[in-house]
């Protein structure tokens, strides 16, 4: 639809107040109220992913939108009070789409996959909304006063890995927002803005997130990440931590352990977490990325890893920075390997340690390494 004509109108009542009303601020006296479009959006002209309705409220954005897009326009969904969000995702869905696809938009929190619908943060919902909006309109998805509820640093963020999903799933999304901030971080393929009449298909640069790295207390700064870190909410009293910072905000953390070996001492992630608010744009892997490339830089030491997260396993899986040693299994062969029977004391203790209840992967670093950052972080 190359170009749009419609009015807008409703009924004036013509009541006392009303008269008063066009009195006090000498409007002519009518009885409808009108708002006329003749609009030129050529957005069926070229391919895309994402486009932006940008205006301040008042503008039409919302009308416009239900006019370019009818029925696909800012779907709702019912979510149970009681059950999981997962259950509330179609049928049709496997655990590891849905699960891959929560990740995808920034929501990679297994725990608070558990959860209903209306005990989620403000952000959570958002995210959340937006996995369901991508899985039950895989052709179109337009969601109206988007971002609106949220901070704004999570509006960008979240903004970033939606843009990021959606073009890897290769479907089609507009946002209808009255904030300008988001823009570059969703880098739109087109921007319509109402208060101007003006179409663009700007090419956007999305800002760099620069982050503050700086070892710190684990029994301190754990307890802000333990709720959403996948395993137990425990850590080593021995592990080395570290926090990234954003803005002066802890949004990252990765602590580490010593594994003695005869080949001589390794180094073990114990623990990476990236707040719900910032996932979807990598901090995680980046972090941890770093972090091991630092240790990895101690006289040639090794730096390993085990993961359960589905989507670092996909990361490493593809990265030139890790080496899968063994992959996705419930780790039986370590069991195979010590002769300990499945029903014994011993190997109920094993397997905790070594996570063999659930589907987890193994890599180690082979990316370069970083003695520099390593001295400034204090690592020997």
């Amino acid at each position: 639809m190359p170009s749009i004509k419609f009015v807008n109108s409703s009924e004036i009542q013509r009541t006392a107040r009303v008269a008063q009303l066009e009195g006090l601020f000498d409007i002519t006296p009518d009885t409808k109220s009108s708002v006329s479009y003749d609009l030129n959006i050529p957005i069926e002209t070229f391919d895309w992913n994402v486009g932006v309705i940008v205006g301040p409220s008042g503008s039409g954005k919302t009308s416009i939108a239900r006019q370019l897009f009818g029925d696909q326009f800012d779907p709702k969904f019912d979510w149970s009070p009681t059950k999981s969000i997962v259950d509330s995702f179609p049928s049709s869905m496997s655990i590891k789409e849905i699960t891959s696809l929560l990740s995808s938009v920034g929501f990679s929190s297994p725990p608070n996959w558990l959860r209903p619908y209306h005990v989620l943060s403000n952000g959570e919902q958002f995210r959340v909304s937006i996995a369901r909006g991508l899985a039950e309109a895989p052709d179109l998805l337009v969601v109206d006063e988007f971002t609106s509820v949220v901070d704004r640093t999570v509006a960008q963020i979240g903004s970033a890995a939606i843009a990021k999903a959606v073009r890897r799933r290769k479907q089609k999304f507009v946002a209808v927002a009255c904030h300008y901030d988001i823009l570059e971080w969703l880098q739109p393929d087109w921007v319509f803005d109402p208060s101007t009449s003006r179409f663009a298909r700007d090419c956007l640069q999305r800002p760099q997130i620069t982050l503050q790295v700086q070892p710190v207390s684990a029994k301190e700064y754990w307890p802000i990440f333990s709720k959403f870190h996948y395993l137990n909410k425990k850590i080593h009293p021995g592990a080395k931590a570290f926090c990234a910072f954003y803005n002066g905000r802890p949004i990252a953390f990765t602590a580490v352990l010593t594994m003695p070996c005869p080949q001589g001492t390794r180094w073990k992630e114990h623990r990476t977490v990236c707040l719900p608010d910032f996932q979807g744009v990598g901090i995680g892997n980046a972090m941890s990325n770093f972090i091991a490339s630092c240790f990895h830089g101690t006289r040639g030491r090794y730096y390993l890893s085990v993961t359960a997260n589905p989507a670092m396993v996909a990361y490493r899986a593809k990265s030139p920075l890790w080496y899968m040693t063994r992959k996705p299994s419930n780790n039986c062969d370590q069991r195979k390997r010590r002769n300990i029977k499945a029903n014994s004391e011993a190997m109920t203790q094993w397997r905790k340690a070594l996570g063999t209840d659930r589907i987890t992967a193994s890599f180690r670093y082979c990316g370069p390494s970083n003695p520099d950052a390593a001295a400034v972080l204090g690592i020997k």
